[in-house]
């Protein structure tokens, strides 16, 4: 086996859920790394990306409410932020009912770089899936749609 050729993979017993939990998790996570770091580009970093992929599937929200559901402290927040202003991918507007708070939105070049990194991962990982056999693609395919349904989607 060479360096490039994936491991052999583990026979797990079904009746070890925590050994398949720890290798989903393991294998998730790996997959996701690569592709926020391989496919996200020069435009935007991996944390723009998430803040605009919030913005556009939510719409509007405050500095606050970007930062609880991005799990990071308001400045971090705020420095993200400012970035995408000053890309000119996200805008600034008064809060309707509040005149202290600023509303965040995606601006369309936003959706548009936002489009662009999702394409660019979607080939990345889509040159990984067409080297594996029809076999391998069709016990992906079909976990693909088991981890859909335990997510909730």
């Amino acid at each position: 086996m060479t360096s490039t050729q994936p491991k052999a993979l583990k026979t797990v017993d079904p009746a070890a859920p925590d050994t398949l939990a720890i290798d989903l998790r393991t294998a998730v996570m790996r997959t996701s790394r690569r592709l926020r770091v391989e496919a996200t580009g020069d435009v935007i970093t991996p944390g723009q990306y998430t803040v605009l992929a919030q913005l556009n599937e939510s719409g509007s929200r405050t500095l606050r409410e970007l930062a609880d559901r991005e799990h990071v402290q308001a400045p971090s927040m705020t420095r993200i932020v400012n970035a995408l202003a000053d890309q000119g991918f996200v805008g600034r507007s008064a809060h309707p009912e509040d005149g202290r708070q600023v509303r965040i939105d995606i601006t369309d070049a936003g959706r548009t770089v936002l489009e662009e990194a999702r394409s660019q991962r979607t080939a990345w990982l889509a040159q990984r899936v067409a080297g594996l056999s029809g076999e391998e693609r069709l016990i992906l395919s079909q976990a693909a749609r088991i981890m859909q349904e335990m997510s909730g989607k």
